[in-house]
């Protein structure tokens, strides 16, 4: 009897918790609408409007058809740029997860550093870096490519730390255990654990920036995002329509192939 108050004391509370967070939420949206000046009956009448212009405007056509080879070489560029970012950044950040994991670390404050860094970098957006560094190196490659890298690098510190704690820590503790230095638990029992799970967390994220990559195009004046951006502005929508196309299925494509290779390593 006192199990059974108990139970149902505990799903009254969760309710209750349930109830308030979509009231909140409620709250939060119609404030946010009022603040906006955002025209909820307008917007949901211009969505068949919306979608009779791209019936009738963004749809490739010849012209665009005929634009393809550039297309391609931008569309090659971005995915040239999202693996070569995600690759180094990748290396980067296994070494500095090695430092910063509670498994591994040499010394606490080396540690707690490392994680200090891979926050930053994280919870800076990408097109944010992209703006920063648009100031220093102006609209080129290398903006887009040190963007990239420096979102990916935070992003994959913090996988990798966390893949270390949770996968090597048992044989970790069992080669300190029998005396092996620093750089042989490293290499003898972290790197072969956790190379599975580094590896499909490598391909995660270079689907991850070729998506990043075209809006970052657009900012820095490469890729297929600059290509996106010059038909779109200059009123070419059916060559627009296309790249957009073409982006979607690489990605579509680059998302199947690295799922059967994240299934394969797994």
């Amino acid at each position: 009897m006192i199990a059974s108050l108990e139970v149902r004391k505990t799903f009254r509370r969760r309710n209750l918790i349930a109830l308030g967070s979509f009231a909140l939420i409620a709250a939060l949206t119609l404030g946010s609408s009022v603040v906006t000046a955002f025209d909820w009956p307008a917007s949901l009448r211009s969505f068949p409007k919306a979608a009779g212009w791209m019936a009738a405007n963004f749809m490739p056509d010849g012209r665009a058809l005929r634009n393809a080879p550039k297309i391609g070489a931008k569309l090659a560029e971005t995915l040239l740029v999202s693996v070569m970012s995600t690759v180094l950044a990748a290396a980067f950040a296994f070494f500095m997860a090695i430092l910063g994991s509670k498994t591994t670390r040499l010394h606490p404050l080396v540690s707690g550093l490392v994680r200090l860094i891979a926050s930053l970098c994280r919870n800076i957006p990408v097109v944010a870096w992209a703006m920063i560094f648009l100031l220093s190196y102006g609209q080129n490659v290398l903006t887009g490519l040190l963007s990239l890298f420096i979102g990916t690098f935070g992003f994959l510190t913090r996988a990798f730390m966390e893949t270390v704690d949770e996968t090597a820590e048992s044989s970790v503790e069992a080669l300190k255990a029998s005396g092996a230095p620093w750089l042989a638990t490293v290499t003898q029992a972290v790197v072969p654990s956790v190379m599975p799970q580094v590896a499909s967390w490598i391909l995660y994220m270079v689907e991850t920036n070729i998506r990043d990559a075209t809006l970052v195009g657009i900012l820095t004046g490469t890729g297929i995002g600059f290509l996106f951006d010059l038909y779109y502005k200059s009123l070419n929508f059916p060559s627009a329509a296309f790249v957009v196309l073409c982006i979607i299925v690489v990605v579509l494509l680059i998302e199947t192939l690295s799922n059967a290779l994240r299934r394969l390593i797994l």
